[in-house]
């Protein structure tokens, strides 16, 4: 018993000492820290690397930031501001009204005409609605206000859903809104050249696939009174062989001849090169000739994501028709298919 009683009181010494004090946990954790041996400093080199690294990371960012927004940001602000514009044309047309036409055996029946509240505008020259004409016949109506829209362009060959809403200028608030028509040069349908300018990237994007247009494609121009059918000419190694004959869809495009031999369906030139947009583009006047050719002229940077050079699209009329409710140019749907 005295033995057991021993053996207790000695196994409850063992266990008698209480938990460490904290004092003694501090002392220890202190003690431990002191043995250790601190990080040497960093040199002037590695201070100058982690520095430069940092600075690339950032700068790095701020690219991608910037690139987000001129691609994808201004993109969807350009769609925006393209179909306000888009509704206030058609508002204005809605509100105008065609022009009064005479159908031809119809004992002098109209076609309903702008409305008395409408701006007095010249009326086109009376024609069936949806008849193909010939755009010398025409007297067009162009009451065009800089920064809106007047015109609409399709480009068939890029699907059905291409369209954009022609604005009257080119200055970056125009051009941010949708393709713009440079002042000064001609209209649709008319002797000399429509030349339309626009972005391939951002704001937009809507010249991004001019690069893809071949030969022959349309480009179809909506008016508030006509449709203007256009095609893309010969490209500069097809035009020494051209030949209509072998593409029912290239009628009405001519080899390159004449004052316009050297106009083809798409150039590269420098952006100082304002003579593209000349009634006969690369020529050294503005003014029209008498002779001139109907053409439509295109223009947009190059290569993409750069404005180093600028990319020219040359078509030439092939067809005019009169607008009439629920009338589409055959060529519209021809190519989109």
């Amino acid at each position: 018993m005295l033995q057991d009683a021993l053996d207790q009181q000695s196994s409850g010494g063992r266990h008698a000492a209480g938990p460490v004090s904290a004092a003694a946990r501090t002392e220890r954790a202190s003690a431990r820290r002191a043995t250790r041996t601190p990080p040497p400093p960093l040199s002037v080199g590695r201070w100058i690397v982690r520095g430069v690294g940092e600075l690339l990371i950032t700068v790095g960012l701020v690219l991608v930031l910037l690139v987000v927004y001129e691609v994808f940001v201004t993109d969807w602000v350009g769609a925006r501001k393209q179909a306000a514009a888009t509704e206030q044309l058609d508002t204005r047309w809605e509100r105008s009204g065609p022009a009064v036409v005479t159908v031809p055996g119809s004992g002098g029946s109209t076609v309903p005409g702008p409305s008395a509240s409408a701006t007095p505008v010249t009326p086109v020259t009376p024609v069936a609605p949806g008849e193909q004409v010939d755009p010398a016949t025409r007297t067009k109506r162009y009451d065009t206000v800089v920064g809106e829209g007047f015109a609409k362009i399709y480009v068939p060959s890029f699907g059905t859903d291409y369209v954009f809403t022609v604005i009257e200028g080119t200055n970056p608030d125009d051009l941010y809104v949708g393709p713009g028509h440079y002042e000064g040069t001609q209209y649709p349908g008319q002797p000399g050249n429509f030349a339309v300018a626009g972005h391939r990237v951002s704001k937009g994007s809507p010249f991004n696939d001019l690069d893809l247009v071949q030969a022959c494609d349309s480009i179809v121009v909506q008016t508030q009174d006509d449709w203007f059918v256009y095609r893309v000419l010969p490209m500069q190694d097809e035009a020494a062989t051209w030949n209509v004959a072998a593409h029912a869809h290239c009628t009405g495009v001519p080899k390159p001849a004449g004052a316009y031999a050297q106009v083809f369906g798409r150039t590269i030139v420098q952006p100082t090169d304002g003579a593209v947009v000349f009634p006969v583009p690369g020529s050294n006047s503005d003014a029209v000739p008498t002779d001139a050719e109907r053409l439509i002229t295109l223009t947009t940077c190059h290569p993409q994501f750069s404005d180093a050079q600028r990319m020219i699209i040359h078509g030439t009329l092939v067809a005019s028709y009169a607008k009439s409710a629920g009338f589409r140019p055959p060529e519209l749907d021809a190519e989109s298919e």
